[in-house]
């Protein structure tokens, strides 16, 4: 008697007749050949058992009470649960009709009355080695789309924090568009973050400190930026830029991007203390926040492209984070506009003119001076 392949479920056969003496012939022949048998004898004990048992194939007479062999393929077809099963029609009609209402059912194969052993069992292992196959490709499609994802996953996580990237990860669309050209206008708010006192840094400490205090510097931005769902899009020298309300929407982005600013701000505080003690250095943080239209997408060249964001509310978030003071952040007139809740106690509030570059006139902003 032939049997499974080692460590490999055997194939299992649902045989549906009304007749119980053909649907005992039909599970023997099934079962000399080492594959398993269940049995329904009527169409809605069949389909219950296609639902709940999920067998590999359906051996199905065509005549019998309730749903007929032709409803039960098509409604096994017309499910996508079910829809790879193979169904083998077995009739006593020869004429076309019956056969061209078989195929419009989605029968795999059919099978006349009386039943061969013969044929059954060709007929049988032909579908099964299709079965086989079709699932082989399936694990492997599967499979590759699990790579794929987990890819896509380890990009994310370069901008997003966890959590934002399985929201993304979530709507295809959104995460397919972090892939393509630079093609979506969006609104944002803008946060550029800037190290204080990084050129008396450099001057003062010995060059194998510079690159472990920088990255000392980032993970603390980082983490913060990834707390409020912020999305990393640059780190260049010793600043960071941060995108609110991309990829996925923030209704309250201008208050997450103030909030985060003053977490780097108040988290670094002791990084700086210890670099303070350390080097007789004062270092501090600059925050520059202001909202607006942007295009977001990739840049580069084919050997190279960066996520980013491109647009005046991250010019003038620049220019704000280079004239904030140490541990200050300063807000443009567009983010300000939503930020009239976030008057903390801690937290010392003035209005300013400053004349940034790229601009007619002064631009009235908000400067919030963060106890660190």
């Amino acid at each position: 008697m032939p049997e499974a392949a080692e460590g490999a479920a055997p194939f299992r056969v649902l045989v549906v007749d009304d007749d119980p003496d053909m649907a005992g012939f039909l599970q023997m022949w099934l079962k000399r050949e080492g594959m398993q048998t269940l049995v329904a004898h009527d169409g809605d004990s069949a389909l219950m058992k296609i639902m709940t048992e999920a067998p590999d194939l359906v051996l199905c007479d065509v005549m019998m009470p309730g749903p007929d062999g032709f409803e039960i393929c098509r409604r096994v077809k017309a499910d996508e649960a079910t829809a790879l099963i193979p169904v083998v029609l077995v009739t006593a009609l020869e004429d076309q009709d019956s056969r061209v209402r078989g195929i419009e059912a989605g029968a795999d194969d059919f099978l006349s009355k009386p039943v061969k052993r013969e044929e059954l069992i060709a007929r049988v292992k032909t579908l099964r080695r299709l079965h086989d196959t079709r699932k082989e490709l399936e694990a492997r499609r599967l499979a590759a789309e699990v790579q794929e994802k987990e890819a896509i996953r380890k990009t994310f996580s370069r901008y997003l924090s966890p959590q934002l990237a399985e929201r993304v990860l979530s709507d295809t669309t959104r995460g397919e568009s972090l892939f393509r050209n630079l093609s979506e206008r969006t609104a944002v708010v803008a946060l550029f973050a800037d190290l204080r006192g990084f050129t008396r840094l450099s001057e003062t400490v010995p060059v194998s400190r510079i690159v472990p205090m920088l990255n000392e510097f980032f993970t603390v931005l980082t983490a913060a930026a990834h707390e409020y769902e912020g999305t990393v899009f640059s780190m260049a020298g010793d600043s960071l830029l941060v995108g609110f309300n991309v990829p996925v929407p923030q209704p309250d982005a201008a208050e997450r991007a103030v909030a985060c600013g003053r977490a780097m701000i108040e988290r670094f505080a002791p990084v700086a203390g210890g670099w303070t003690a350390r080097y007789g250095i004062t270092p501090g943080i600059g925050i520059g926040i202001e909202a607006g239209e942007v295009v977001a997408g990739n840049v580069g060249a084919p050997s190279f492209v960066s996520y980013t964001i491109i647009g005046d509310a991250v010019n003038v978030a620049a220019r704000l984070m280079q004239n904030a003071k140490a541990n200050e952040i300063l807000i443009g007139p567009r983010a300000a506009l939503s930020l009239e809740r976030m008057l903390g106690r801690d937290t010392t509030l003035d209005r300013r003119e400053l004349a940034l570059k790229g601009k007619a006139g002064p631009v009235g902003v908000l400067a919030l001076k963060v106890a660190a």
